[in-house]
């Protein structure tokens, strides 16, 4: 619209010059300009139906193919919205210039830059049509829909981990919160916990944690969050509980204050919820393994994409249960991710459906194996070895090929393998097959 109004402003102002040099390329009356942009509004408009209507096409394929909750990558796909918003832009700058060619008074007036430029944006909005059809066939390619689900899960491990730690700090991080007092110069014992009621059910989305924490400081509370970012709330449950040495009840404007920095909503997102992304991974991978797909090798994909990502995180520092003033008084206490919650997010599903093909139970092992080889600390080690130790029992309960179960062995054999450098530190037994 901004355009059309410049670029016929530019005609009216130099009438004489535009006619000159878009002139000199072509000779066009009032008549044909008016048959040029109604040309061109009605392709427009025809294509942009027909770029919805693939589009439409495509977000069913993912959702019967990858499961419901990949279609919100697929409408936030900057490409299909620049592809629609060119295409009905053209139409709508069209219709405008098309109301300024007019036969009445003493001259006609034909804004031949405007007529130009609707033909230069013709050209390229053919060029963008190819460019549309090639991208809404690359993006429901199953390789591209897992890497970009990837894409996305380090984006969200840069944004909740920043802080790559090594050996000594990763030592460091584990003992920096053990080793203070649960209780400082608060004494959680003799406090009175009431708590916030949530009025009504739904996904808790996101937490502002840095206004709780003021708020706490402000009223001399401690507060206790006992969901996470992705929880599940229920109408009337233990939304927080906040701990003071006041006996008497906390008052509605102040629980107000407490339930504004939580956001309930109707269903899960990434904003804060790290396993969210996982889940997407897990989900595509499981229905990639059910009889209606049986896909495999997108499941091997997901597989493959999750051990990247746990990979990173081990070497990344996970936020304390526990957050203190600058006083030293704890005032938070929350629920926070684990690297052993993550591992069975990424994991368990994965196993308990694809427990029958021993493709994907190899490649589980295979995944484990590069973990091992990174893990950091006890909890690490403990959710390889568990995740290993479920996967084998699980095989040999559900194979009766002897080879597939010795081939599944010889890849335990190789995390144990890998995980057996730190055994002296961790203290840790095996069951070596």
């Amino acid at each position: 619209m901004a355009l059309s109004f410049l670029l016929i402003y530019i005609d009216k102002r130099f009438q004489l010059s535009t006619h000159h040099i878009f002139g000199f390329f072509y000779e066009v009356g009032p008549e044909g300009a008016r048959l040029v942009l109604s040309t061109i509004a009605n392709s427009m408009i025809t294509v942009a139906g027909v770029a919805f209507s693939i589009t439409i096409v495509a977000l069913t394929l993912a959702s019967s193919q990858f499961g419901p909750r990949m279609l919100r990558n697929f409408m936030k796909d900057t490409g299909n919205q620049v592809v629609l918003g060119t295409f009905i832009s053209t139409f709508i700058y069209c219709l405008l210039v098309i109301r300024a060619v007019h036969t009445s008074g003493e001259q006609d007036f034909v804004p031949h830059l405007s007529v130009s430029f609707s033909l230069v944006a013709a050209l390229f909005n053919v060029g963008v049509l190819i460019y549309f059809i090639h991208h809404i066939s690359s993006s429901i390619q199953a390789e591209q829909v897992v890497a970009s689900v990837y894409q996305e899960l380090e984006s969200h491990i840069d944004l909740f981990f920043p802080d790559t730690l090594d050996d000594k700090q990763l030592d460091r991080s584990k003992e920096q919160y053990a080793n203070k007092p649960l209780v400082s110069s608060l004494d959680l014992s003799h406090l009175h916990g009431y708590d916030v009621c949530s009025p009504h059910s739904g996904y808790l989305q996101a937490v502002d944690e840095i206004a709780l924490l003021e708020i706490a400081e402000n009223n001399d509370w401690v507060i206790r969050l006992p969901y996470r970012a992705g929880c599940f709330v229920t109408i009337g449950g233990c939304l927080v509980t906040v701990m003071s040495n006041d006996k008497e009840e906390i008052s509605d404007e102040r629980c107000r204050l407490v339930f504004n920095t939580l956001i309930l909503g109707g269903q899960r997102t990434p904003e804060q919820d790290v396993e969210f992304t996982i889940n997407q991974l897990v989900e595509i991978a499981v229905r990639a393994l059910s009889p209606g797909i049986n896909d495999p090798f997108t499941a091997l994909a997901c597989i493959d994409r999750l051990g990247a990502a746990l990979c990173r995180l081990t070497r990344r520092g996970f936020p304390p249960a526990s957050v203190y003033d600058d006083a030293g008084n704890i005032r938070l206490i929350t629920k926070p991710v684990t690297f052993l919650g993550i591992a069975n997010s990424a994991f368990d599903q994965i196993r308990q459906y694809g427990v029958s093909s021993v493709a994907v139970s190899v490649r589980l092992m295979e995944t484990l194996t590069r973990i091992a080889e990174q893990v950091a600390n006890k909890e690490q080690y403990d959710a390889v070895k568990r995740q290993a130790d479920m996967i084998i029992s699980a095989s040999d309960k559900a194979l009766s090929e002897q080879n597939d179960i010795a081939d599944i062995k010889q890849c335990y054999q190789a995390c144990i393998d890998a995980l057996r450098p730190f055994d002296d530190k961790y203290r840790h037994p095996h069951n070596v097959y």
